[in-house]
């Protein structure tokens, strides 16, 4: 039996208390926003609402739900959330896996240019001009393409493959695979964690994705739903095209807590399912035995 000291357990009890207060710091403004879209506009006026719905009401998702612009935005989020990600891992993966082979004699020329982008980034303007000579202005690709590979997430990616047993990579190579053959049928299917870890960092990105179509989208057709939402925030609920019934018993503000709604739950559903999987690449893939 393993005895604690007092110091151990006094410290426990700091540290729970602490960890609680932190997490309760994150989820109340949440609930605040959660409680807010569903309450009237006489409540939300009155300043009565704070973590729990007063007068509850589904006008304000209604009222959002009949906006088509709104579907029109969720849905580019979402192909750009999707196929984003998926050209990442891509990306990554391909420049991963030669990156972690000691036999890649130009491997540390390529990792001291790839930190260099880490600590240096390129200036708005030369970004935009390269994406207008690309022909990449107002398309979705100007969203998903020049971020497919972040230095960050590649050196993760990197130290989780140099940590797989090179015995693996020796006898399919006696078998006669090539390398794309051995990182697509051996390297990834044992990179689930890894994957999984840099996906959800991928995904967020993507479906956070902002200020990237703020500097290359002009077409508003062409808006992802975060850029969409900055329109509801900064005007009022008379840009809406919903039914105008559900306009008039409906709250200007309770509409944009519905919007900011809308726009959070559906990435915070993803985590619950890849938690496992993320848990374990963190702590693999952040240290090399």
């Amino acid at each position: 039996m393993i005895r604690i000291s007092k110091g151990q357990r006094v410290f426990s009890v700091f540290n729970y208390l602490f960890l609680t207060i932190l997490g309760l710091s994150m989820l109340l403004p949440i609930l605040h926003v959660l409680a807010q879209s569903l309450s009237s506009n006489e409540a939300i006026s009155g300043g009565r609402v704070f973590f729990w719905p007063v007068e509850m009401t589904f006008t304000n998702y209604k009222a959002v739900m009949g906006e088509t612009l709104m579907w029109r935005s969720f849905g580019i989020s979402v192909y750009i959330t999707a196929v984003g990600t998926l050209i990442n891992l891509a990306m990554t993966a391909s420049l991963a896996y030669p990156l972690s082979r000691a036999e890649y004699i130009y491997r540390k020329p390529v990792l001291l240019m790839v930190l260099i982008t880490l600590i240096f980034s390129a200036p708005l303007i030369p970004n935009y001009l390269l994406i207008k000579e690309l022909g990449m202005l107002d398309t979705l690709w100007s969203l998903m393409i020049p971020g497919a590979i972040s230095a960050f997430n590649l050196f993760v990616m990197r130290s989780f493959f140099m940590g797989l047993p090179t015995e693996l990579i020796d006898a399919s190579r006696i078998d006669g695979c090539g390398e794309m053959r051995i990182l697509w049928s051996i390297i990834l299917p044992l990179s689930k964690p890894v994957m999984a870890t840099l996906g959800i960092f991928y995904a967020v990105a993507h479906w956070n994705s902002y200020a990237s179509a703020l500097y290359y989208i002009n077409d508003r057709l062409q808006y992802p739903l975060q850029v969409r939402l900055r329109e509801f925030i900064i005007t009022d609920s008379s840009s809406i095209s919903a039914p105008a019934e559900d306009l008039l018993i409906s709250s200007p503000e309770g509409i944009k807590m519905a919007v900011v709604m809308v726009a959070t739950i559906p990435i915070m559903l993803i985590y619950p399912f890849l938690q496992k999987h993320f848990m374990k690449g963190m702590l693999i893939g952040s240290v090399k035995s």
